[in-house]
């Protein structure tokens, strides 16, 4: 988990590296050990009045993959600096008329163990072909989760965000805080 400043400078960073006529406005930036994600808003098509709900959805789609493919050279050439810089892969994605769309994303594999009772489940919902392997129930029960406890994990974040300011203020800072590739800095700032 990265600190609210990181995360201020990383946005920040984007924001300052981005062509200006790249994204309409840069929606967000999120960031894991892994990955950082990149969404920018693009304008939506313009239709019919009257246009239908298929019509609307495939001229989103259209959209979204125009932009994908006419900005692959930008994007790429910004994610080798970001990836050189903060030692994480990028991931890009756009918000158009309201639809998001994730272009790439990094499928981090986690280890776990998990005891029999836990296992039955994943296996009961490959059998109800909820799931194509204990794997994908596993991301299944992960997604389900995060649907449903958004505040609860909204809470837990903002609680631990307190203690790393609480940390950062102790007298081993320097020491707590690791190495500037840990924290997403950039080794030459350290």
């Amino acid at each position: 988990m990265i600190t609210p400043e990181q995360r201020e400078k990383l946005r920040g960073w984007f924001a300052g590296r981005l062509p200006d006529d790249l994204f309409e406005e840069l929606a967000e930036v999120t960031a894991d050990r892994e990955e950082i994600t990149v969404i920018g808003r693009i304008a939506g098509p313009r239709l019919a009045e009257g246009a239908s709900d298929a019509e609307r959805e495939a001229a989103v789609q259209g959209r979204v993959q125009e932009f994908r493919e006419r900005t692959r050279e930008t994007r790429i050439a910004v994610a080798r600096d970001a990836e050189h810089r903060f030692r994480r892969k990028v991931s890009w994605g756009v918000e158009c008329a309201g639809e998001r769309a994730l272009f790439t994303h990094v499928a981090a594999p986690v280890m776990t163990r998990l005891r029999q009772p836990e296992r039955q489940v994943l296996d009961t919902l490959i059998a109800a072909g909820v799931a194509r392997s204990r794997s994908d129930a596993l991301a299944w029960c992960v997604r389900l989760v995060q649907r449903h406890t958004d505040d609860w994990l909204s809470e837990l974040r903002e609680s631990l965000e307190h203690v790393q300011r609480v940390r950062a203020q102790g007298p081993d800072a320097d020491e707590v805080a690791g190495s500037p590739a840990e924290d997403g800095e950039d080794a030459d700032e350290a």
